[in-house]
């Protein structure tokens, strides 16, 4: 998985109203928790949040403030109601030897063979929730669909990953091709016009043949 670094300074004053001052500048008051220590207040301008709060990518986070590093994934996000803005972000420490859990995003892949048949393709996860140590941890979840035909999905219990643990519901269906008008059912069956067009023709087949038989 990809990082960022986020330049953030220490919080002094942890009152509302100092908070209320920090976001009229545009800046975003954030908390990071986890491991032994007290949680790090600090702020940052909002422009340093663009690139991991709008964006369907996670990323490691390395917020640095003062003299200190900290490895983080971003937490809990709280904007305004009306506005959108960010009003708070909680990172979340993590460390190199334990396990991290976070939603990373799924990337369809391949050309679904029920689709190209007039199958609509119905994606209902667009996230899944993993568990691996940080240096595990992938960009994205890639699921190839080509093989998917008309009725037919694919569940978590079918996802396998090295050193990767999903934590949905095993029985959840993440992607499915479901049957659209006009769509063809059998992918691999010959239509029935088609076996009828054979049949007609081989049933002429042997009528020449006995014709054949009985001048000779």
């Amino acid at each position: 998985m990809k990082s960022v670094s986020i330049k953030g300074i220490a919080r002094v004053d942890l009152g509302k109203k100092f908070a209320k001052r920090l976001r009229k500048e545009q800046n975003v008051p954030c908390v990071i928790y986890g491991g032994n220590e007290e949680p790090i207040q600090f702020y940052a301008h909002e422009n340093e949040f663009r690139k991991i709060v709008y964006t369907p990518n996670v990323y490691l986070v390395d917020v640095v403030v003062g003299e200190k590093t900290f490895k983080t994934i971003m937490g809990d996000i709280q904007f305004h109601p009306v506005t959108d803005k960010i009003l708070h972000i909680d990172f979340l420490r993590v460390f190199d030897d334990q396990v991290v859990k976070i939603n990373v995003p799924v990337d369809i892949i391949g050309n679904s063979i029920g689709v190209r048949n007039g199958g609509r393709l119905a994606i209902n996860m667009r996230r899944l929730l993993i568990e691996a140590l940080p240096g595990n941890l992938p960009e994205n979840i890639e699921i190839d669909i080509s093989s998917l035909k008309i009725g037919t999905s694919i569940r978590v219990n079918e996802l396998s990953r090295d050193s990767i643990k999903f934590l949905n519901n095993i029985d959840d269906v993440i992607v499915a091709v479901k049957t659209a008008r006009a769509a063809v059912e059998e992918e691999e069956e010959i239509s029935s016009t088609e076996a009828g067009d054979e049949n007609t023709a081989a049933s002429g087949d042997e009528n020449t043949t006995e014709s054949g038989d009985s001048s000779s």
